[in-house]
Order: C-alpha cells, then structure tokens, then sequence
C-alpha cells in the first residue's frame, strides 16, 4: 500500500516513521521545507518530495498515485488540501485542524465514494472518540468535560511553554471563541475565559480555560452539558490575555514607519522562536476525559486519564505521539476493514463503533500511549 504524507512538521515526520516502520508500506512524504525532508530520509525509509502543499494543483499531483492519505498541513491550508485530496478519490486521515466545517465537503467525499477521518489527533480525536463511546452506552448524557494540554518538561520564563504543534495554530486558540454547550443550548464565550485550577498527580496544578476545541461535538453529541478546555501552567492565561487584549494577536494592518505589517505577524516573528523546543527538549501531554449520564436509571461516570511523555530514545515529541499515533492507528483501521462508512467522519463516528475504539486503544498502547479508565 502507497501512503502519502502531506507535512513533514512535528507530527508529520514521526507519523511517516511510524508507517515507514512496516515493511508493507510505501511512504512517501512531501512538504515545502527541503531541511525537514532531509532530516526525515535519514531516519526513515521514505520518499520525499519538496512540493508546495498550499498549491492544490501540487497536493493532487504529489497524491496522484496513492492508496491512502496523511494530511498534516497547517490548519489554514486544511480545509483547501482536504478538499483536493478528496476530488483525487483518495481515502484519508486529517489532522489539519482546519477552524472551516469538515462535513461541507461530505457530499464530495460520498460522490467520490471514499472515507476521510478528519480531527484524528489526541483532542479533538482520541479524546471525542471516548466520549462517544461513553455517550453510546449511556441512555442520557448529562456533562461531558475534557481537560487536555501539550507542555515543556521545563519552565522556563517568560512563557513556561514551548509549542508542540504549528504555533500559528496555538496562537488561534487564544483568538477563536469558545463555543460548549450548557443545559442543552450553544454558549459562545471568549478563548482564555473560565480559568480553573486542576491537579494531576506527578505534574502539579495547571491552570485550564476555554478554547473551541468540541468541533464537530457541538453537532453530534447529545450532551446537555459539553466543555473542552486547554491547560498550561499557570500564569499563561494572563500573559496571553495582555498580548491579545493589546492587539498582537490582530491580523488587522498597521503602518510602521511608512511599512504596513500586520501585528500578528510581527509577535509571531518575535514569540516563536522563544516558543521552539530546542534539541532534546521534552515535552508532556495531560489529557482527562469525563463523561457524567444515566443508564437504567443509574447515574454513570466514566474517566480516563492520559499522561504521555517525551520518547528520549528516538527523539520523538509526546505531541507527536499522542496525536499522530492516533492518525496512523486510524490508517490500519482503515486498512483492516474495520470502518467502511464513506463521506467525512468526525472522531467521534468511531467512538460508536466499540470495535474501533478496541483496536485505537490497542495501537496506541502498543506505542506505549496509554489511556487509563476510572469508571463508576
């Protein structure tokens, strides 16, 4: 089977690794950057390809003759490669992110007659996948809550935080309102808001707040109560509230000495490389998973917990890990048969199939991602 990555970035590469490890796949990946490509062949037995993937014309071609896809591209290239990707006939798993409504492109996907699993990461993905599942046993959901974040091992000041995915991507969960749903209704509120302390054993207390992170959730879910949120250490929403607040964050034109730059580009410019992880860095993921309802009249909770680390022996992000295990375990789903359905599939279509749900938990595990049940 010929598999086609699109992004060599922080989940991009190691996802081709994880697939080029099996000796029945042919992976190739493309991306514009020829430094990540290069890196990446000396790793793995893969192909590369310098394209530039925010041409649809150069995604159709650089796909033209493969089995399956991997889409990886920032979230604003997301939804135009996903859409080129599908007129190509191509069976694929996204973690693009794209903020655009996935099932937009469903009637393509259906008339194509292919599956494309969009959201597959660690949240939304694996996490919207658990809910489903709980939600599906339940006869009334009442509270679905999700606590996840992506941190450095080390805090160092200002920030304490070092981005573990597209920072581009991370600034827009501090500007897109948050939208949950309370006592059945849609609430849109601002990112950043609703600040919450929470504890995790080995870790300490973080901080947690409101970004739009339910996606598709908001549509599929029966919930009366539904909330995701982010967790940094704490001190991160202040810091981030300011610099939004003040307008670094705007991508509205400012004149600068008679040169017209946009602000968010300008702290973009400044902030990431203070944001990179250097050589070696570790990171962590925290997620926690609750589901609240009635089955049989009786009240119902399920929790799972997930704590990853950093992968030391092979240089391997726990960002990296969580989610793009989750996407290639999605691939060999596929592969296996074991989901057929065709059109566009949130995370959480999987999560009624407990089959599916088996077979993510099991890749995962045997990746050393491991999601611990607390039922009551």
């Amino acid at each position: 089977m010929k598999i086609t990555v699109l992004g060599c970035g922080l989940v991009g590469g190691p996802m081709a690794m994880d697939l080029a490890a099996e000796p029945r796949y042919k992976v190739t990946v493309a991306d514009i950057n020829a430094e990540a490509l290069k890196r990446l062949s000396g790793r793995a037995q893969v192909e590369t390809v310098q394209a530039d993937l925010s041409d649809p014309g150069q995604v159709k071609k650089v796909i033209a003759d493969s089995d399956m896809v991997v889409s990886a591209v920032p979230g604003h290239m997301g939804f135009q490669t996903l859409k080129a990707i599908l007129e190509s006939g191509k069976n694929v798993v996204d973690i693009a992110f794209f903020p655009e409504d996935p099932f937009l492109l469903d009637d393509l996907a259906k008339e194509k007659g292919v599956t494309a699993i969009v959201d597959c990461g660690v949240m939304p993905g694996m996490g919207s996948i658990l809910v489903a599942k709980a939600a599906a046993e339940l006869d009334e959901t009442e509270e679905a809550l999700i606590y996840v974040g992506g941190l450095p091992v080390v805090r160092e000041w200002p920030y304490e935080y070092k981005a573990v995915f597209s920072p581009i991507d991370v600034i827009a969960e501090y500007i897109r309102p948050a939208r949950y749903i309370e006592f059945g209704h849609l609430v849109t509120k601002p990112a950043l808001s609703d600040p919450e302390l929470i504890d995790f054993p080995g870790i300490g207390t973080l901080e947690a707040f409101n970004t739009d992170g339910l996606r598709t959730m908001l549509k599929t879910i029966p919930a009366a109560n539904m909330k995701e949120k982010t967790m940094r250490y704490p001190g991160h929403i202040e810091k981030m509230a300011i610099l939004r607040e003040t307008g670094f964050f705007s991508e509205e034109e400012v004149e600068v000495n008679g040169v017209r730059l946009s602000p968010l580009a300008m702290t973009a410019k400044v902030l990431f490389p203070k944001w990179k992880l250097g050589e070696g860095e570790a990171d962590i993921t925290i997620m926690r998973v609750i589901v609240r309802g009635k089955k049989g009249g009786q009240e119902k909770r399920y929790q799972w917990d997930l704590i990853d680390h950093y992968d030391a022996k092979n240089g391997i992000l726990s960002m990296a890990r969580t989610t793009g295990y989750t996407a290639t375990a999605a691939v060999r789903m596929l592969e296996a048969g074991l989901y057929q359905h065709k059109g566009v599939s949130a995370p959480e279509f999987l999560g009624k199939h407990p089959e599916c749900v088996s077979y993510l938990l099991e890749q995962l595990a045997q990746r050393g991602v491991h999601y611990h049940p607390s039922h009551a």
